[in-house]
């Protein structure tokens, strides 16, 4: 990209971003987490996701950084809520607890199966997500209303995908359930998101399809969630990482770059919001804004 060509945008008005970290597992992951939540407050960014553990413990890590994010920082928390399997009582019960400590958006996601043998017996459990988000809309009427619920949305088939056709037939019945938007998984070529998009627009899904944007600077890390969750990494990106193994410096920069860009083609084709997969990683995510034109919001004010 040339330096004209950045200038330019970054006199232009920037999208509107959001961020997704994950709660910490330990004392000194928990002072990186505040750290980045810190940093990345002047963005203003329309929300931030904080992921949701299965566990107790880490469940528990989840709820209370939702909580403090909601009475220490001048952001909007949306908290994950994953439920497959688990009792309806008790998931909805975590919904009623977000909503008395002032969250007012709920990410619902199915979440990996439990292995355990209360699954195969689901009475009064959920077994897939689009439930969830119609419990969410009709199970208390006020706080089905309050809610805004995000759901997710693959624009690659999945490893569980049973193709085109029944992924996207999910997908619209989540819309008809209730939820306000899709976040999709990430990826790395815009012709996938735009392709994507065509086909759900086609299937009657009118909902904004939100790209998910990953900012991943270790790239054997960065292969494994692609593996998990079926997402493609194009030639050019495996040559990009090459011989980086112990450059983190230039990893980091390489990451803001190619994020940046895939972000700046999305632009062009009219995608005016962005969801960053931060990995509690804030000098990423602001690197990647920057190169987006995005200031903070004390800087424009001064």
């Amino acid at each position: 990209m040339s330096h004209l060509s950045v200038a330019t945008r970054q006199g232009e008005k920037g999208p509107n971003v959001s961020f997704e970290f994950f709660p910490p597992k330990n004392e000194t992951m928990d002072e990186r987490l505040w750290e980045c939540v810190r940093r990345l407050e002047p963005m203003a960014p329309h929300f931030v996701s904080v992921t949701y553990g299965a566990g107790g413990s880490t469940r528990e890590r989840t709820h209370d950084t939702v909580k403090r994010i909601v009475t220490d920082t001048r952001l909007t928390p949306a908290a994950h809520l994953t439920c497959v399997g688990a009792p309806r009582e008790e998931v909805l019960q975590t919904a009623e607890d977000y909503y008395e400590a002032g969250v007012r958006h709920i990410v619902a996601l199915r979440g990996d199966a439990p292995q355990d043998e209360d699954y195969d017996k689901p009475e009064g459990r959920y077994t897939n997500v689009v439930d969830l988000v119609s419990d969410l809309r009709a199970h208390r009427p006020d706080l089905g209303k309050v809610f805004e619920i995000s759901v997710a949305c693959y624009p690659e088939p999945h490893p569980d995908s049973r193709g085109w056709e029944q992924d996207l037939a999910h997908l619209k019945r989540k819309q008809e359930a209730g939820a306000d938007r899709a976040i999709t998984q990430f990826f790395f070529e815009p012709e996938v998101y735009f392709e994507f998009v065509d086909k759900a627009r086609a299937a009657g899904i009118t909902m904004p399809l939100v790209p998910g944007i990953m900012l991943q600077p270790n790239f054997n890390g960065l292969k494994k969630f692609a593996k998990m969750c079926g997402a493609s990494l194009p030639d050019w990106l495996h040559k990009l990482y090459e011989g980086l193994d112990d450059d983190a410096d230039t990893r980091d920069l390489i990451t803001a770059n190619v994020a940046a860009e895939l972000c700046h083609k999305l632009a062009d084709g009219g995608v005016e919001q962005f969801h960053f997969y931060t990995l509690n990683r804030a000098n990423l995510a602001l690197s990647t804004c920057h190169l987006l034109g995005l200031k903070p919001a004390t800087a424009e004010a001064a």
